[in-house]
């Protein structure tokens, strides 16, 4: 086996630190996954997007001499003395490969299909978005955007203007314009989700469609007839103000990226402008729907 991986746990606090720990130690590299296997969503400028209970990995070469880099470890004052990690081998393997060969065409609402792009279209004459995710987040296969695509596939964007707060890939934007929306404007703080987006736009030839921009490059008064936001409970409640000035009167708002327990807490912020309709759940996760009052 070429690899050894460690793994460990930590926390928002001290994960960063540990990573560079492991870095020091000989690590090839240190990744970070949520323990209780949540979505890696788009942080708040400036912040690096952490979890509470964060899983650490570090890849590390066969021949390491893997005691004594758990006994340096314990010396750290990061690291509890009796902290828990499991070392287990890695096969070589392609993974970018494997992925690719277990991410499969789904199916969402009637109509709409989201297809890798190196995988055959199951239904020519079905709404098929051309998916690679490349380096942003978003491939449909998490009931967040699962729900999201649902509930566009079932509203009528014929000839709309929507923003999809917080793109991604452009999963939502792409999926919004096949769906006959007239124009997307795809709105996100990571340059690689607008790289991402972009040029998942091109390979599904809507590109003229879709306008893309940085929070601060964003054009002022810019409205839209439906927004939807695929992103976390908290920046939805800190944005809300920005977020509600960006829907017209009587238009359409979708929002997920929420637990089931933070639903209620969530339409009642946005009460405060859209008659909220009850949340659809999924699993653990929430997509909330509303339509803006008027003024």
């Amino acid at each position: 086996m070429p690899w050894i991986q460690l793994k460990l746990n930590a926390n928002a606090k001290n994960a960063e630190a540990i990573g560079e720990l492991l870095m020091q130690n000989g690590a090839l590299s240190a990744t970070f996954t949520d323990a209780k296997d949540t979505p890696v969503f788009e942080p708040l400028p400036g912040e690096t997007r952490l979890w509470g209970d964060t899983d650490i990995t570090g890849l590390f070469e066969a021949d390491s001499d893997m005691q004594s880099i758990i006994k340096e470890l314990k010396t750290s004052p990061l690291i509890d003395n009796d902290f828990a990690y499991k070392i287990e081998p890695l096969e070589d393997k392609d993974w970018e490969r494997e992925w690719m060969d277990n991410f499969h065409p789904m199916q969402f609402g009637k109509r709409l299909w989201i297809c890798p792009s190196w995988k055959p279209i199951p239904d020519e004459n079905a709404v098929n978005v051309l998916l690679d995710p490349g380096l942003a987040f978003g491939t449909g296969t998490h009931p967040t955007t699962a729900l999201c695509l649902t509930w566009l596939e079932g509203q009528d964007l014929r000839d709309k203007v929507i923003i999809d707060f917080g793109c991604g890939s452009g999963i939502l934007a792409i999926a919004a314009l096949k769906l006959g929306a007239k124009r997307v404007i795809g709105i996100d703080i990571d340059p690689q989700a607008i790289t991402a987006s972009r040029d998942n736009a091109t390979r599904n030839g809507v590109s003229e469609q879709l306008e893309l921009y940085l929070p601060d490059d964003l054009p002022v008064g810019i409205q839209a007839d439906v927004l939807v936001a695929n992103i976390l409970a908290g920046p939805l409640r800190q944005l809300s103000t920005q977020i509600e000035a960006l829907v017209s009167a009587q238009g359409s708002l979708a929002l997920s990226g929420i637990l089931d327990s933070q639903a209620d807490e969530l339409i009642g912020v946005y009460s405060k402008w859209f008659v909220m309709k009850p949340a659809n759940i999924e699993q653990e996760w929430a997509q909330l729907s509303g339509v803006k009052r008027c003024v």
